[in-house]
């Protein structure tokens, strides 16, 4: 028997996978389309959620066509909405990782180069794993604010 704890909701997962194409214009899509699929999901327009959602993708798609581009293939976008995470996976199809670049590397005058830094700040976790069977996933995950701090729409989408 298990020992009284704090009651969970329970996790139910919504899970939205899309692959795109390995372009700017198929990185702006993905941003596009997981924001429509938030908001689907209850998580509305213009909420902080929706907005640092939409950043990270931004950001992770906008790396995964410029430095993970092998012509020819697409990227993918999955996105996993339980009751306390929103989970953000870009996946490219080069294998290799190349060196995360930093502010203190990244020339104060430089256009490109901080990105990562964005996805540090906003996330409350992210790393680079394997793709099997080829390629590289950049995840981040967003915690959900604890129950009785959301707002009721937050609510309704948990609940669901």
């Amino acid at each position: 028997m298990r020992p009284a704890s704090t009651p969970r909701l329970p996790v139910t997962a919504r899970v939205f996978v899309q692959r795109f194409s390995s372009t700017p214009r198929g990185a702006r899509l993905a941003r596009h389309l997981v924001v429509h699929r938030l908001d689907a999901w209850g998580v509305p327009y213009g909420s902080a959620l929706s907005d640092t959602a939409a950043l990270l993708v931004a950001e992770l798609a906008a790396n995964a066509v410029t430095h993970g581009r092998v012509p020819g293939r697409d990227i993918e976008v999955l996105l996993r909405l339980d009751a306390y995470t929103l989970r953000i996976d870009v996946s490219d199809s080069r294998g290799e990782r190349r060196p995360m670049v930093t502010a203190v590397t990244a020339a104060p005058e430089a256009e490109h180069g901080r990105g990562l830094l964005l996805v540090d700040a906003l996330a409350d976790r992210w790393g680079v794993f394997d793709r099997v069977p080829v390629g590289k996933t950049v995840r981040a995950e967003l915690d959900l604010p604890p129950r009785d701090q959301r707002s009721r729409t937050a609510d309704d989408f948990a609940r669901e």
